[in-house]
Formats: structure tokens, sequence, C-alpha cells
């Protein structure tokens, strides 16, 4: 795996398919910054949205997730203006208007204002907070995505790490891989939203035709997995249910109340196992299920000694989830904020600065810590036994069921006990199985956006026509053909971000 971005020269080495069609969007985006700026640009930085193939809301929980790199992506061009003015337009700009800034304006984000151009402040404060700088070269930046904005395939993370990549081009700055993904992570909170990181890290890490096992603690790992290849081969199946699910609205009452529910989870859960006051629990900010179950066999000497070994991981997960039933198992309907601050001998004031509430508000009367938590490491549980059954060599019938198998069970988890699905999440993952999918779930944070399937190359079509047939037609009866091509596609796994120089 590159250490660096790197720059690329041929389209064809970005993506697999639709080279032509791309071309043609390239050499419009540049034709365009010309018109609008004067001059070419110098480069044109590239970073993918993603889909999540399993292991759904547990990056923030610090365990690991299993997603690839896709085709739809975010283009930035961009030149350095000479000024001290950084000016940025859109393709798209009925939808956003193109705005200019001085330096220091890009250091100041509203995140109560849903501000297109606030993504883009956090990739330019992503790279200039990583390098304790306050302030960089004015340039000029012409905007193009491809990833559909609330569709759960992560265009928010797409547009963060694309602008940081043309930002540290034009500043001089060199980043590498995973200082790029923790940066662009940290970044995205600016605008509200409490990132985990696995967006961020498989757009600037993914790689061509293989998947990434990505773990976050102690430190960023992506490790490549290629898929079991089979004849006939399997392609993944991207349905967008065009349902909206925008994290910066909604956030207080679902992916940012998810977070706070497994933090608050996970402090519980350390003092229910005597390791509350323990040097790496203290020093935890914040404190994740995986730290906290870390430190706890470091403590106990309890199963094996080496958490990234498969049977190691499954020992370990399966005591937490036993844990788990007992410490919350009697509050199945939820905690009150004045029951979770009694249990951890603080007020509800000082429980809510341990969260940081202050930066990611949450609205809640109960908080459904046992259902969170044991969403959380049997989700993890998968996804180490996804990787383990990927990387057996067994390429028969049996291996692509077992893995469609718990891509089922994740999408039940997700619905049951994280609640993040809905209806028509639901409704497209029963199509898509009776259809032929092996395995259908959502991908991203849910409560709408995306599902993703896992399908036989000779199922492809036939499940793509029933979801057109019984879902589109049905909820969304005006969608052209053209229209249905850009939310129901079939896909691999693509590479990550990149420069582009003709």
């Amino acid at each position: 795996m590159s250490l660096f971005a790197p720059t690329v020269h041929r389209l064809s080495d970005i993506y697999g398919a639709d080279v032509d069609a791309q071309a043609l969007r390239y050499a419009r985006l540049a034709a365009t910054f010309k018109a609008t700026y004067g001059a070419q640009p110098d480069f044109i930085a590239r970073a993918p949205g993603r889909v999540n193939i399993i292991g759904e809301h547990i990056d923030y929980c610090g365990f690991p997730v299993f997603p690839m790199a896709i085709a739809p992506d975010t283009l930035v061009a961009a030149r350095a203006n000479g000024s001290d003015h950084i000016r940025v337009s859109n393709m798209d700009s009925a939808k956003y208007p193109p705005r200019d800034f001085s330096v220091a304006d890009m250091f100041e984000i509203d995140s109560t204002k849903h501000e297109w151009s606030n993504y883009f402040k956090c990739g330019y404060r992503g790279v200039l907070d990583h390098v304790s700088r306050q302030g960089g070269k004015g340039f000029d930046a012409l905007i193009d995505g491809t990833v559909p904005a609330g569709g759960g395939l992560s265009s928010s993370a797409a547009f963060v790490c694309a602008t940081q990549l043309a930002v540290q081009r034009i500043d001089g700055y060199d980043l590498t891989q995973a200082q790029l993904a923790s940066a662009a992570a940290r970044a995205e909170r600016h605008v509200g939203v409490n990132a985990g990181g696995m967006d961020q890290a498989v757009s600037i890490m993914g790689q061509q035709d293989s998947a990434l096992f990505i773990e976050f603690y102690p430190s960023l790992k992506a490790i490549p997995v290629k898929l079991p290849e089979a004849g006939p081969p399997f392609a993944f199946v991207i349905a967008n249910t065009m349902v909206v699910s925008d994290k910066h609205v909604t956030a207080p009452t679902n992916y940012n109340l998810r977070v706070v529910e497994t933090r608050i989870g996970a402090l519980m859960l350390a003092k229910h196992l005597g390791i509350a006051e323990r040097a790496a629990c203290v020093g935890a900010d914040p404190l994740t299920f995986k730290v906290m179950m870390d430190e706890y066999f470091i403590m106990s000497n309890v199963g094996s000694s080496n958490g990234q070994e498969v049977q190691g991981w499954v020992t370990r997960l399966e005591a937490m989830l036993s844990e788990t039933d007992k410490l919350f198992g009697t509050h199945p309907q939820g905690y009150t904020r004045d029951e979770m601050a009694a249990a951890l001998g603080v007020t509800t004031t000082e429980l809510s600065a341990k969260i940081h509430e202050d930066q990611f508000p949450v609205r809640a009367d109960r908080f459904k810590l046992l259902q969170r938590a044991q969403h959380a490491f049997s989700e993890a549980l998968r996804v180490v036994k996804f990787r383990q059954v990927c990387e057996s060599g067994d390429t028969s019938d049996k291996c692509f069921v077992a893995l469609g198998d718990l891509m089922n069970e994740s999408q039940d988890s997700c619905r049951d006990l994280f609640e993040c699905s809905c209806p028509e999440l639901d409704e497209i993952c029963d199509i898509a199985r009776k259809a032929g999918s092996l395995g259908s779930r959502l991908t991203g944070a849910g409560w709408g956006g995306c599902s993703v399937h896992l399908v036989p190359a000779d199922k492809v079509a036939d499940v793509k026509q029933a979801l057109a047939d019984r879902y589109y037609a049905v909820r969304l009866p005006d969608l052209t053909a053209g229209q249905l091509s850009e939310v129901l596609f079939a896909t691999k796994p693509g590479r990550g971000a990149c420069y582009y120089v003709a």
C-alpha cells in the first residue's frame, strides 16, 4: 500500500469502466474551471465514496470495519491564484453557489448553518490544523461530485478528503495517507458530525479489487483483503432508497445519539468491570468499547493476549456480550440521564461534559445502552468472521452463503438493536433476497440512504430488475432510465484518493 496519495496520468488507472464518460466529465470540469477563473487547473484531486460491506456504526467504537472504495467520487480542480483569497465554485452552481473566502475566513465554520462550503472549509482546516498553521496560500477550486448526498456512500467524506488533497498540494505539504485520513475524520467534526474514521480511511486508502479491513486502535491500520474468486463471480449491487438521511440535520436524535450511547456504555462497562480507574481508561477521551475491552483483558489476563488473532477477537467479543447482558439487561427500555449519572457517580452536568455534548448535542429521554452495546460487540464479531471467510481459500458456494448470512445478520442487528434502518431499506433488502441476493443490508449511517447486496454475477440482472419493478417503479415512478442507473448499479472495489494530472 502506497504511503502517500499517488499521482496518475491516465483515467484508466482510476476507473475500471466507463473511462470515456469520465474523460468527458474531466474535460468539462477543466473547461468550466478555465471559463470561471481564466486559466486551466494545475491538477485535479479525486476522492471516492465508499460502501461498507459489513461493520456498521462500530468505527467510532474503535472496532474494525470492512469497507471498499467505489467509482462515484468528488473531484476538486485547483490552481494557486497568488492572492490571500480562496474562491470555490461547484459544477452544480444553481444548487451550490460560488463562495469567496479570505484565508482567515476558512477557519470560521458555523456548524449550525447547513452550508455546502462548510465541508470545503473542513478539508482546508484538516490539513492546516494537522501542520499547526493558521493560514495557507490562496487558490481557486471547482468541485464536481457524483456521490449522492445523504445516500450512505460518504459524500461528505469524499468532499473533505478531496479538498485536503488539493490544499496540501497547493501549500506544499505531503501528509501520509494515514495522516490525511485521521485529519479528515477530525475535520468533519467542525460541522457537528462525530465521525468515526472509516469513511475517510477507505476514501484515502482504498485499493482496486480489494476491500479493506480497517482497525483504528491503537493506531489506524488498513489491511487489503481480496474477496473470494468464484465462477460465476460475485458482484455488489448498490440500491439507493432515495430517502435522504442528512447527518448534519438529524444528528442529535440519530447519528450523534448512537455515538453518545456507545460512549456512555463504555464508561459504565468499565466501572462494572472494575477498570474505570486504570490509566488507559482514565486517559482515553473518549473511552470506547475497544479501549475498554482491551484494558479489561490486559488486567484479567483472560483469553488470547493478541487481540488481532481471530480466536482472540472471538473470545473477547463473546465475553463482552455476556457482560453487556449482565450490566444493562436490567434496563431493556433504556436509562434516563439521572440513572446513568448515578451509575457513574457523577452529576448530569459532569456526564454531559464527559461525552462532549457541547460539541455534539443529543436529544433523548432514554438511552438504550443494552441494545447499542449488543449491536456493537456482535457486529465487530461479524466483521472478524467475514474477513476469516474471505481469507479461508474456500471459493465454493458455501463460502458465499456464509458471507451472505453475516450480511443478513448485520441488517437484522441494525434494524432491531441499533434502530438505524427504515421501512424502505427493509423493503429493498427483502426484494433483493427473494430475487437472488445472498446477503442484503444497509450501508452507511442508515435511516435511509443506500443498501448493499452480495449477488452472484448471473443473478445481478434479476436483482436489479426486481428492484426496478417492485421498488423504484412503485415509489419513484418518474425516475428516468439514466437516473435509475445512478441509484441502482453493480460495483466492485475501486482505488482510493489520488491526483490526476493529464
